[in-house]
């Protein structure tokens, strides 16, 4: 007897990335939402009454700790950036030349933006 056919076969391509860039960009976004978090409270904090303005941004900056909580989130925006912008590209941009371009463009940038803010936040 001969095997019956229903449906048509499915044939999986893809670099099967699914579940840990979904991952990534709930445990990124949870970051940046504390970092969010974090900045406001000591923005409303009430540290000195007389400090406002660019005095009190820089006072929050200052710290070693809150410098390097806002490098992780750089990175972590990146990342998140990166893992959007990709499956946009993947989804939408058919000609592999074009999109390989795309992603190309959108690494540089990603490396520039991230590279500009950490040399603002470091002030090199």
């Amino acid at each position: 007897m001969a095997e019956k056919n229903y449906g048509s076969k499915r044939v999986v391509v893809g670099a099967h990335y699914g579940m840990r860039d979904w991952l990534s960009q709930r445990v990124t976004a949870a970051l940046m939402g504390l970092f969010t978090v974090v900045l406001l409270v000591q923005y409303l904090w009430p540290s000195a009454p007389d400090v406002s303005g660019y005095e009190k941004w820089a006072g929050i900056f200052a710290t070693q700790w809150m410098k390097l909580l806002t490098f992780v989130v750089i990175v972590s925006l990146a990342y998140h950036a990166w893992v959007g912008m990709r499956d946009v590209w993947m989804d939408y941009v058919k000609p592999v030349g074009a999109r390989l371009l795309l992603q190309v463009f959108t690494i540089v940038w990603l490396v520039g933006c991230a590279g500009w803010a950490i040399q603002v936040l470091w002030r090199l």
